[in-house]
């Protein structure tokens, strides 16, 4: 079974910083975001001119971690969202038609888009008050071996290899704790919802949903991440959950 340690780098060290806020940094104005062709993916991903196909092998896949942790060029704001007659009230619907999906998200939040290198692209929604509270979308290639979510294995295990990965309570001294609340598979997708606290740290509230879906010429993995800490749950917890379960294909 693939390594799933990674997920971990993808949503949480990306969209949140030491003092709460997004690790983002916005235009004010609104433009079209181009993407990457399936060569600069490529390229960007191995640092050289040469590739020619979009494939992340299981060991790439953990040795990519830090290029989404740590590599974030310039954002832009983006108003992408389009009506609906079933969107729960005070949200809309935020549409991607270029990498195929919908969301649900609160009417007031920002949205914020770019492509981190070697990655094909990335998406974080969060309030326009500063908050620890967010949700991203982060998309990837994957090589021909994955086809299907059971191809990193069954949803239980899998998230217990997520969780476990990321849990450092054992440490002398000790660091983070990560505990597994709950985990299913539903229409493709794997639904797991676990908590991460730093020692002396509020307590970290997580929903992840990961599906997989092509883009015509090769599969590509969706994982989409909601946080908030423990102070905010009454203000975020439920929007939050329902913004993560809303995601769709299309």
């Amino acid at each position: 079974m693939a390594s799933v340690s990674w997920l971990h780098c993808c949503y949480f060290s990306s969209c949140s910083n030491k003092k709460g806020g997004l690790h983002l940094r916005l235009n004010t104005t609104t433009t079209n975001r181009k993407q990457p062709s399936v060569q600069e993916v490529e390229e960007a991903r191995h640092g050289h001119g040469h590739g020619h196909a979009t494939s992340i092998t299981r060991r790439q896949i953990m040795l990519n971690a830090p290029l989404i942790a740590l590599s974030f060029p310039q954002l832009s704001m983006s108003n992408n969202a389009v009506a609906e007659t079933d969107v729960p009230q005070d949200f809309r619907v935020y549409t991607d038609e270029l990498n195929k999906f919908k969301i649900f998200i609160p009417q007031d939040w920002q949205v914020g888009a770019g492509e981190p290198n070697g990655f094909k692209s990335i998406t974080a929604f969060y309030p326009e008050e500063a908050a620890n509270s967010n949700v991203s979308i982060v998309i990837t290639g994957l090589g021909p071996d994955f086809t299907r979510m059971e191809s990193f294995g069954k949803v239980e295990a899998f998230a217990d290899t997520l969780v476990s990965g990321l849990d450092r309570s054992w440490q002398r001294p000790p660091g983070v704790t990560a505990k597994l609340i709950d985990c299913k598979a539903a229409n493709g997708f794997y639904y797991i919802e676990y908590t991460l606290q730093n020692p002396g740290e509020s307590r970290k509230h997580l929903f992840s949903a990961i599906g997989m879906a092509s883009n015509g010429w090769y599969n590509r993995l969706y994982t989409v991440t909601g946080q908030f800490v423990q102070e905010e749950e009454e203000k975020y917890g439920s929007r939050i959950e329902k913004v993560v379960s809303s995601f769709r294909f299309i």
